[in-house]
């Protein structure tokens, strides 16, 4: 093979006969390049040039070569990798335990925030690139964001928030040789500009009062100090949780949520009307109207279907705290369809992958995926100039600094 290293693209043009001759001098050209990068970068380290006589006692000296083999666009390249006699040179184009080029990384990071398998990356990038990228590769590529999560999952926060969401997804993971369920549970949070936030994302196999209490201090650790509202679904332990972090904000249970709980109670050819009247309750104009809504549901099905009445009497003040509110206000918080829509898109990225062998694993696809999700997340949800004047109002005195009243 010719040396290609000096050539102009012209000159190469006309040295190479086919794809794969180009191909073959671009990697040796990559390589050249690479390898004069880190003589560059040890020189910089040590002061002085190969050969300098300022180098002469001057503490440190070049100390030879180590060979190491990465993975690139071109297929495996050799490298010399110099030394100094101290052994504190640590490149930087090509760090010491680094085993690809960053654009490989950065592909392989890619197609696993797109859900691809670990099979599905090592075929695509063996039938594209010509490489092979084991799984443990690409486990060992993927764990180069933990730190990147970890400081997104303890990022400073609002002082306060409107309104947040909370919800849960659930999962397969292995644990000591068994599948379990585990759920990620998630808060979103709408700022004082409208724009949706994923606040955090934690991985537990149960909720509890004391799960959520940690969550909700973890809130106020990164700089919460108020939440207005709190959207949830049959989250256990929430409530208590919350009125105890942050005393004064109103919860409103998702009454969707539980109107698909109670229909499992009914069998299918009643579950229509059954519907029609719960409906009743909760499209209401105000909350006299659907306490007397509420009346007449009992004695129409309370003798069939105790369950479903006790549920909503018991869990009444948070069904029905939304009626308080306006209707731009009582649409956005009566249901927690904004969160839903998120897991939705979540689960279009995992739905390929079905059991996940740790728990960093499901955090590290969950976090990609987020990631992704939310640039699409630029905007003020719809409505929010009407509902944010109403918040203003309802809650003047706790938002004093952010409406500078």
């Amino acid at each position: 093979m010719q040396n290609f290293s000096n050539l102009t693209i012209k000159e190469l043009a006309e040295n190479c006969q086919t794809v794969d001759e180009v191909q073959e001098a671009i990697k040796i050209i990559f390589r050249e390049t690479i390898q004069q990068a880190l003589e560059a970068e040890l020189e910089h380290h040590l002061g002085y040039g190969k050969n300098d006589p300022n180098g002469n006692n001057s503490g440190n000296s070049r100390n030879g070569y180590s060979k190491k083999v990465i993975q690139t666009n071109f297929g495996k390249t050799d490298l010399k990798v110099p030394r100094d006699r101290n052994g504190e040179f640590e490149p930087k184009i090509i760090e010491k335990y680094e085993r690809t080029t960053n654009r490989i990384e950065d592909q392989i990071i890619a197609m696993y925030a797109k859900g691809m398998s670990t099979r599905d990356i090592e075929d695509h990038m063996k039938d594209i690139y010509g490489i092979d990228v084991s799984p443990t590769m690409v486990s060992k590529i993927t764990d180069k964001i933990i730190p990147q999560i970890q400081e997104w999952q303890s990022r400073p926060l609002e002082r306060v928030y409107p309104i947040v969401f909370l919800d849960a997804i659930h999962f397969k993971v292995r644990k000591e040789n068994r599948v379990v369920n585990k759920a990620a549970y998630t808060v979103l949070g709408i700022n004082m500009e409208g724009k949706k936030d994923i606040l955090g994302i934690w991985v537990g196999e149960s909720e509890s009062a004391s799960f959520w209490l940690g969550v909700c201090n973890d809130l106020k650790n990164r700089g919460v100090e108020d939440i207005l509202i709190a959207c949830k679904d049959g989250l256990s332990g929430f409530s208590e949780a919350i009125n105890s972090a942050f005393p004064k904000a109103e919860i409103q249970l998702c009454v969707i949520h539980e109107i698909r709980n109670n229909i499992k109670y009914v069998p299918h050819k009643y579950r229509k009307t059954v519907m029609k009247d719960l409906k009743k309750i909760y499209q209401a104009l105000t909350i006299e109207e659907a306490e007397l809504k509420f009346e007449e549901f009992k004695t129409a099905w309370g003798e069939k279907y105790p369950l479903i009445i006790k549920s909503w009497e018991n869990k009444w003040d948070e069904l029905t705290a939304y009626f308080k509110y306006p209707y731009d206000m009582r649409k956005l918080i009566y249901t927690t369809n904004i969160v839903e829509g998120y897991h939705r898109q979540l689960r279009k990225v995992t739905k390929n992958k079905t059991t996940y062998p740790t728990d960093e694993a499901l955090v590290k696809i969950i976090y990609l995926a987020t990631m992704n999700i939310q640039k699409k997340w630029s905007k003020p949800i719809r409505q929010w100039n009407e509902c944010i004047s109403q918040v203003g109002i309802y809650f003047s005195e706790r938002l004093k600094e952010e409406l500078s009243i």
